[in-house]
């Protein structure tokens, strides 16, 4: 199944694909040669329909819990002070994508959207320390009852060159629905209120919508 955000892409590169593959056909006359574009062809294939594919995944709806917002990496797990739209100290993680991970953006929690934000800026590669502040990048904020408020943003990376956002403020978002699209190569930062109980460790591997990634403090 692959993400409605690839479609054109997808359609465009099989076109490309398939009209090149009749060049190299009909006018490369080495029979070794005309065998290596052929198959450096359809490995760019693949890879793009890989990247835009789009897995179901299963939430184990709780409002206690935190669920990843995209599969990758985590690679940032630290108390800082975020300026946005808190003012105050939280607590970030950082999830990597490579280009070879699922790029859909799900939902951290389920309940309102109270902020959306979309910033133009930057494609500094995404582990950059000011990737988070200058990089292009949207900020979304949900709250429910439970948890309280959870803010993600999504950041471009150096090969990202369109965020997707669908959330829009006043919206009741449920937890690992999917929020946006990142396009080739990115980082999802997660800020959470300090008390919160850590569930991952720095360079674990995650899957969007369904890795816990913290738990609210009891």
């Amino acid at each position: 199944m692959f993400h409605k955000e690839g479609r054109k892409i997808i359609l465009v590169t099989l076109i490309m694909v398939v009209g090149i593959s009749l060049l190299v056909d009909n006018f490369i006359p080495i029979q070794w040669l005309r065998t290596i574009l052929l198959i450096v062809l359809l490995i760019f294939l693949v890879l793009i329909l890989q990247f835009f594919r789009n897995p179901k995944r299963r939430t184990a709806l709780n409002n206690d819990h935190v669920v990843s917002p995209v599969d990758g990496k985590v690679v940032v797990i630290e108390e800082v002070f975020e300026k946005e739209f808190f003012n105050e100290k939280r607590l970030q993680v950082s999830v990597f994508m490579s280009p070879i991970n699922v790029h859909v953006t799900r939902y951290p929690i389920g309940g309102k959207v109270i902020f959306s934000k979309y910033h133009p800026g930057k494609y500094l590669v995404a582990w950059h320390p000011k990737a988070s502040e200058e990089n292009e990048r949207t900020t979304v904020v949900v709250e429910n009852d439970t948890y309280g408020k959870v803010l993600h943003r999504q950041i471009a990376g150096a090969l990202a060159k369109r965020i997707v956002n669908y959330a829009k403020v006043n919206d009741q978002v449920v937890q690992g629905g999917e929020s946006g699209f990142i396009k080739f190569g990115s980082r999802v930062d997660l800020f959470l209120p300090v008390d919160t109980k850590i569930k991952v460790k720095l360079n674990q591997k995650v899957r969007g919508g369904e890795s816990i990634i913290a738990q609210a403090n009891d």
